[in-house]
This record gives structure tokens, sequence and C-alpha cells, in this order.
């Protein structure tokens, strides 16, 4: 009897780990992120300095698996860390 608990302790913390590292259910942590398609964001006034916020602000165009963005008029991938936090 003493063993079957164990058994179950044991797969309750394999499905905890599994959930965290973005496995198991779908939709987990998919519908939690930072940047959607559509999406206006804006740089940090230190990466882009003397510009105005509307200079700084620009359209998602697409999510990449990795969690970085692709930007409307703007060149490569950037990360949630070079733009300001929504208000």
């Amino acid at each position: 009897m003493l063993a079957a608990g164990a058994v179950g302790t044991v797969g309750a913390i394999l499905i905890k780990k599994s959930n965290k590292l973005g496995r198991g259910r779908k939709g987990g942590k998919q519908g939690n992120r930072w940047a959607r398609p559509g999406m206006t964001v804006v740089f940090r006034a230190e990466l882009m300095p003397g510009r105005d916020g509307s200079e700084r602000s620009f359209r998602v165009t697409k999510l990449l698996p990795s969690g970085r963005v692709m930007l409307e008029g703007v060149a490569g991938e950037h990360t949630e860390t070079e733009f300001e936090r929504a208000r």
C-alpha cells in the first residue's frame, strides 16, 4: 500500500515538471504571450535616443516560436526586453 502511494506521488511530480517545460496539455502557455501579430510595441528610449514614443512604435507582423517577434518596417528579430512594458 505504501508503494502505491509513492508511485502516485512520483507520477504527480513528473506531470508537474512536464507542464513547466511546456509539454503536456495543449494551450498551456500558448495563450499567454507577451506580443501578438497586429499589436503595437514601443522600443525602449535607450535603444532609440532622441526619438519620440510615436517614432519608436512599430507593429508586430509575426511571433516566432522562440518568443521573438518580427516587426513592420524594422529588420531582424526582436526580444521582449527591447520594448517598454505595456501600461
